[in-house]
């Protein structure tokens, strides 16, 4: 019986040995085959944080601006850095004229220009049957009498030719400006409406030639003067402080009238974009560019 016993214990001792091994093995079996949560997770995903800072610097606005090369496009090029900054992409698109950027903004291929003065806009408006309203006030560039075969205003002769824009607006500026010289006057009820069949009087019997705006400067060679746009002035290497024989005075009335504006569809006026273009040509900073980039040809009006 003893013997019996010892046998029997001695066989449960071996199955529990066999049980204890068996089970033993098994956790470093799965440990090998089966990764962890965390280890897959830190393998395959992206870091969440570089993913969201990726989608905050996207430019979430883009906004199609179009202007005359100088100043106009050179300033709003200063301006991209601080738009982009507030996560608006700023495409500036460049003219030769004065009617294209305005019809372009009508019917909607841009969303502002910036090229122009209140009193052209006006005129434009009217002419154009268009909705052009403007949004603020940028800058003021000094309408000048430059030289072309004659030197001075003194040594012009009897028939001499003048040269002036033959858009209303300008055209009238550069008349008023030859008034301011005594070289004509001009029928005072006509203002910025004036065209050369308002001149009262001209002792020198001068010959006003009506020319597109921008052809004015390659035509210096042809005529004895000719009055310039600063933008077209600038264009052509020529600085109203410098070179013109006679320009706008800075605190005159017309640098008032003339300054040059931003200018958007009409309903547009809300739109946020075009408010931190506004308020981001009348910056500090622009100021700056301005004045160190122009001197007394281009004068900042904010």
């Amino acid at each position: 019986m003893k013997t019996k016993k010892l046998l029997v214990l001695i066989l449960a001792l071996a199955l529990s040995l066999a049980l204890f091994a068996a089970c033993g093995s098994a956790p470093e079996t799965s440990s090998t085959e089966t990764p962890s949560v965390e280890e897959t997770s830190s393998e395959e995903a992206p870091p969440a944080e570089e993913a969201s800072s990726e989608e905050e610097a996207a430019p979430a606005v883009t906004i199609k601006v179009g202007a005359t090369p100088v100043p106009h496009a050179e300033i709003l090029e200063a301006v991209k850095p601080i738009l982009a900054e507030q996560g608006i992409t700023l495409e500036i698109v460049e003219f030769q004229d004065y009617v294209l950027p305005n019809t372009a903004v009508e019917e909607g291929e841009l969303d502002a220009n910036y090229f122009q003065h209140r009193p052209y806009l006006e005129s434009f408006n009217t002419e154009h049957s268009t909705h052009l309203v403007d949004i603020g006030d940028i800058h003021y560039e000094p309408f000048g009498i430059y030289p072309g075969k004659a030197a001075s205003l003194e040594e012009l002769a009897d028939g001499a030719q003048i040269a002036v824009p033959n858009d209303t607006t300008n055209e009238a500026r550069a008349l008023l400006l030859l008034e301011s010289t005594g070289l004509i006057k001009v029928d005072p009820g006509k203002g910025l409406e004036a065209t050369v069949n308002d001149i009262t009087e001209n002792p020198k019997n001068l010959k006003i030639v009506e020319l597109e705006a921008a052809q004015i400067p390659r035509s210096l060679q042809d005529v004895e003067l000719a009055a310039i746009n600063g933008n077209y002035a600038l264009e052509a290497g020529l600085d109203a402080s410098k070179d013109a024989l006679y320009v706008e005075a800075a605190d005159s009335l017309a640098a008032d009238t003339f300054a040059n504006v931003v200018v958007v569809k009409e309903g547009s006026e809300g739109r946020p974009e075009l408010a931190a273009l506004v308020a981001a040509l009348q910056s500090d900073e622009i100021r700056s560019f301005i004045e160190s980039t122009y001197g007394k040809a281009v004068i900042p009006k904010f």
